[in-house]
């Protein structure tokens, strides 16, 4: 198992977020995390790479261990380094232009000479057919094209892990298919990936594990088949009827 989490909770205000989740990924999975809105899913990823700090619960991690509730300076430096986050609203530096933006966790991250971080940079924007706008800044890229920047520098890094927090959230409908598309040959690479997203067809279609997650909770996870044609749970149920039409 490449990833597990245990008994992960969490509170804001002396609300419970997340409730004694558990949770694993393992190398090659595409886990998609679906459900309501507030659910905590958001919360989840958040808590995977200490972008926010759980009350309690354990990682086991490649070959560490880490008390999720007590990380050292050092275990989070660890975890962030074998893993990449893309974010629902790009996060991209707006005083850096495309190019720039993907070098940067490069040379930072992990200690490239900047003058082959900037090649990686631009084969990586080449290999998304986005080339030609390595010296745009993102004030000058569609929404669309920030998002899949914000994808490259994700892989750029070669992460154990990629996590996508809603990543076509924020997009006009017809800038969306480009982002899904990335995601879909990332996944045929082998890419491991957790993705939350309210796209039912890209769940349905490219996940290897489907995971339902409601009011703090994981209610049913299985294959995209087991979730969406055999859902076993009533709330699942309720809540693929309200999306039917979207996958």
């Amino acid at each position: 198992m490449l990833l597990t989490i245990k008994n992960l909770q969490k509170q804001f205000n002396q609300r419970a977020i997340l409730k004694g989740i558990d949770f694993h990924v393992e190398k090659g999975e595409v886990v998609v995390v679906i459900g309501p809105s507030g659910s905590g899913k958001t919360t989840l990823l958040r808590n995977l790479n200490f972008l926010e700090h759980a009350d309690q619960g354990t990682m086991q991690f490649l070959d560490q261990t880490i008390d999720l509730a007590k990380p050292t300076k050092e275990q989070q430096q660890w975890v962030r380094r074998h893993t990449a986050m893309v974010f629902q609203n790009y996060n991209l530096f707006k005083n850096k232009t495309a190019v720039q933006n993907i070098a940067e966790g490069l040379i930072y991250g992990q200690g490239i000479e900047r003058g082959e971080a900037v090649k990686k940079a631009q084969v990586a924007l080449t290999k998304l057919g986005l080339g030609e706008r390595a010296d745009y800044y993102p004030s000058q890229l569609s929404g669309g094209q920030q998002q899949r920047i914000g994808i490259a520098r994700a892989t750029v890094l070669k992460p154990k892990i990629i996590l996508f927090d809603g990543p076509t959230s924020a997009l006009d409908p017809e800038l969306v298919g480009a982002v899904l598309n990335d995601m879909r040959r990332l996944a045929d690479e082998g890419q491991t990936m957790v993705v939350v997203t309210h796209q039912m067809s890209f769940a349905r279609n490219v996940a290897s594990r489907v995971v339902f997650f409601a009011d703090g909770k994981i209610l049913e996870s299985g294959t995209p088949e087991q979730i969406f044609d055999h859902p076993q749970h009533e709330r699942t149920r309720q809540f693929l009827a309200s999306l039917a039409e979207n996958y």
